[in-house]
């Protein structure tokens, strides 16, 4: 009897984890619809953007529908461990810190961390230069992490926003000196608009590795790896067809794919 028991448990458990498996017919991605290209509202309230055309890509190729769920940006990883949604596409930058909460898809794009201010302020993304300034943030992104880390106690001024729009908003009015935000987005989504008539990048790229990450991609609970391997398949597939390159070419003259 106990020998028999020693085949028959391993069996059991295996088919429980067989039966257990989600069959990724809807793939639902948290997106937060504020950092236009990659995600935003057109005026017909369709959401759109270069993440959005990813999801609905990739779950192309995996023969699934992608089901699109708004959350405010700092609400995202709390989203995903509440199985509120499957996954996190919306610009999200791969950091050790996170990989201890959740897991990543392999990256999507690239995107380095600028700041932005009046054209002639001279103001540089140093601590020194922005003593005494304000300087506006997305709430839970790594740009808030790093200003608050490295700028805040010497002497500057962090203000978190619920979405970009809003950083944008006060810094148009005077009542930011600066936001620090992603460069692609900043270029395409603020600078090259009316709105951003009068603003340029100040100073050169901000790097930190361990803080603002190298790379975005999909966030996803760590529990679900077969949702992984099937977006990573996807990935590589619309790849090699030419359908990344595609989508890229509609928001961007440049090069975003990961190097």
């Amino acid at each position: 009897m106990k020998n028999r028991l020693l085949w028959v448990l391993p069996l059991l458990l295996f088919l429980c984890l067989l039966s257990s498996a989600k069959d990724w017919k809807t793939v639902r991605f948290g997106v937060d619809a504020s950092y236009a290209p990659f995600e935003s509202k057109a005026p017909s309230g369709e959401l759109v953007g270069f993440d959005i055309d990813l999801g609905n890509a990739l779950c192309a190729k995996m023969g699934a529908k992608a089901v699109w769920v708004e959350n405010d940006f700092d609400g995202m990883i709390p989203a995903l461990q509440a199985r509120k949604i499957d996954g996190i596409l919306s610009s999200l930058a791969v950091t050790e810190k996170r990989k201890r909460q959740i897991d990543f898809t392999n990256p999507l794009f690239d995107t380095p961390t600028r700041m932005v201010a009046k054209t002639g302020s001279n103001l540089l993304p140093t601590a020194e230069s922005l003593k005494g300034k304000s300087v506006g943030v997305e709430q839970g992104t790594v740009q808030e992490t790093y200003a608050k880390m490295y700028w805040e106690p010497k002497g500057v001024n962090i203000v978190s926003y619920q979405n970009q729009d809003e950083v944008y908003a006060d810094l148009r009015s005077g009542r930011l000196d600066s936001a620090l935000q992603d460069e692609i987005q900043a270029q395409q989504g603020f600078l090259k608009s009316p709105q951003g008539q009068g603003f340029a990048f100040a100073g050169p790229e901000v790097v930190d590795d361990e803080i603002l990450g190298k790379g975005s991609a999909i966030g996803l609970r760590k529990s679900d790896q077969d949702l992984r391997t099937a977006l990573n398949k996807a990935l590589q597939e619309i790849h090699q067809d030419g359908t990344y390159q595609a989508l890229e070419k509609k928001y961007f003259d440049f090069d975003v794919a990961p190097k």
